[in-house]
């Protein structure tokens, strides 16, 4: 049975502590913390799997860190971590375990859970998926012409899109580059036309991402590119096999859309979309990078599953990010977190944390279905550096929000050239310094700044920020990467007392619009809010004028 989750987050003993710490400590400056401790930009550090987090420049000191490892211990995380790691149903709102860590254990590992040893399914798994990734990268599986399939169409959405994009991204310097790699999505017309419009479809495989394989806005764009295929290479049905694959558990429906089933590749429920990269949504990722690189890619999420279980709480990574979290949420009212990674690689990272972080913190309901009592989820969001540096750090440095950073950064480049590397890392430094101390008034002034423009040019700095720093971006440090941030949201997501594993809150648009597609094209009385209304009746004469 799962834990029941703790009593009410400010019902907490220590969340009580903390919002009176909080009120002594919330007007002093990160110039004064680092003056009373010379040592602290080395003793507020961590390291695990390849990563070394650098979280001093936070406007905490030993006595809010203590109480945060406090609260976190009065919430259960420990427990509720390792029931998760167990296979207990944590996910109790569907009744599931949520075992994403299973996807990376090592092959000699074994999980037994409801009756089954989820690990020995894992790499059974695996194992096919490198098999057929060695096929289509040797040239050895032909398309229906006899050509070697030299471009890859993944088509999903949500979790089983933005991983395998980032991803995608995020190792190419280790993907193969005489593919092509595309990546379909939304509905929207456009994004198919636009990802097919220079493929040969004699060469051109599809990898239809769906669980159920009945995914409205997945299934919709592989019903066109079936089409597309068909209609280009004037084949029979006969083509689909040779040029979709699926990863989908639901048989029936793959068979029934003409792709063998020995070519389509399963996961399980309680692998949620948006932690499923490391599953065989990541099919196209081991196209891409080949089989070895993605054990690797495995083996990093691993290293950093291992650090979270079993690491110390003042010295573990996610936890002590998740605290971090929480700290800004609830004490200074931040809403927003900002992940700037400056390595464009990573241009899709902050995306890809989006729906990690926002899906499943953005909840309001408990485990124990009461109101949470606290503000949950933050709104992630951020840009490549130094790109961003031209257009929104203006608001985090002056601007009246807090807003918390997490710089991401590499010691040595995967394209090096020139001096390039140094001027990158060197704004990763001092942005996270100018945030952290700012620049006074006095200063600016002595500089011969008239005084009128005095104001414009000061900087308040007690802007806080961490610093992640690896040695170069490989397929291992990128899995350590997505699990830190993974188990920092579980962190949080146990201090709220949510459920951090479900996604409720995208059910009832979606069921609207299968309502609303039928009216778009009839002349049906309708039964919506005036607005809703007006805008169908708006659209349908749209559509008449068109037509006529």
């Amino acid at each position: 049975m799962a834990i029941a989750p703790p009593a009410h987050t400010r019902e907490l003993a220590a969340f009580a502590a903390l919002t009176a710490h909080h009120g002594e400590i919330a007007g002093v400056h990160l110039r004064d913390l680092f003056a009373s401790d010379p040592q602290r930009g080395t003793r507020l550090t961590a390291e695990a799997a390849g990563l070394h987090l650098d979280y001093s420049k936070n406007r905490v000191t030993d006595a809010t860190l203590r109480l945060l490892h406090e609260l976190a211990a009065q919430a259960g995380v420990a427990e509720r971590r390792d029931a998760m790691f167990a296979g207990e149903h944590i996910n109790v709102t569907e009744d599931r375990a949520v075992l994403h860590v299973a996807l990376r254990m090592p092959r000699e590992r074994s999980l037994i859970v409801d009756g089954r040893d989820v690990v020995a399914d894992v790499h059974e798994v695996l194992d096919r998926m490198a098999a057929f990734a060695d096929r289509i990268r040797s040239g050895e599986w032909k398309g229906q012409t006899g050509k070697t399939i030299t471009s890859v169409v993944n088509i999903g959405i949500g979790g089983s899109d933005l991983g395998p994009v980032m991803a995608n991204r995020a190792l190419a310097h280790y993907s193969r580059r005489d593919m092509t790699f595309r990546f379909v999505s939304n509905v929207d017309a456009t994004a198919f036309a636009e990802a097919t419009r220079d493929l040969d479809p004699e060469r051109t495989l599809f990898i239809v991402c769906s669980k159920t394989f009945t995914t409205l806005e997945t299934m919709t764009n592989a019903e066109t590119a079936r089409s597309w295929l068909l209609g280009a290479l004037g084949a029979d049905e006969t083509a689909v096999a040779r040029h979709f694959v699926a990863v989908s558990t639901n048989l029936e429906a793959v068979a029934k859309f003409g792709i063998d089933t020995d070519n389509a590749f399963g996961f399980w429920d309680w692998v949620g979309g948006r932690y499923s990269m490391d599953s065989a949504i990541g099919l196209s990722t081991m196209l891409a990078v080949g089989p070895e690189q993605f054990r690797e890619l495995l083996s990093g999420f691993h290293a950093m599953d291992e650090h979270f279980r079993a690491a110390p709480p003042s010295a573990n990574l996610p936890m002590i990010m998740g605290l971090l979290g929480i700290w800004y949420a609830d004490f200074f009212g931040a809403q927003t977190q900002a992940v700037l990674p400056y390595d464009q690689y990573l241009e899709r990272f902050p995306a890809y944390l989006q729906q990690l972080t926002m899906e499943s913190n953005g909840k309001s309901v408990r485990l124990d279905s009461t109101a949470v009592d606290v503000d949950t989820g933050a709104v992630y969001w951020g840009e490549p550096g130094t790109n961003g540096q031209h257009s929104f750090y203006q608001l985090i440095h002056q601007g009246t929000r807090l807003i918390p950073c997490d710089f991401v950064c590499f010691a040595h480049s995967l394209n090096p050239l020139g001096n390039h590397h140094d001027l990158l890392v060197a704004n990763v430094f001092a942005q996270a310094e100018a945030l952290a101390f700012g620049r006074g008034a006095e200063e600016v002034a002595a500089e011969g700044t008239p005084e009128w423009l005095v104001p414009h040019r000061t900087f308040a700095g007690n802007r806080p920020s961490n610093v992640l720093m690896a040695d170069r971006l490989t397929p291992a440090v990128l899995g350590a990467l997505v699990a830190l941030y993974e188990h920092a949201v579980f962190t949080q997501g146990v201090i709220w007392g949510i459920n951090s594993f479900d996604q409720w809150g995208v059910e009832l648009g979606k069921a609207l619009a299968q309502r609303i597609v039928p009216e778009l094209s009839g002349d049906s009385e309708l039964a919506h809010d005036a607005s809703t209304n007006a805008l169908i009746a708006r659209y349908r004469a749209a559509r008449r004028d068109r037509a006529s």
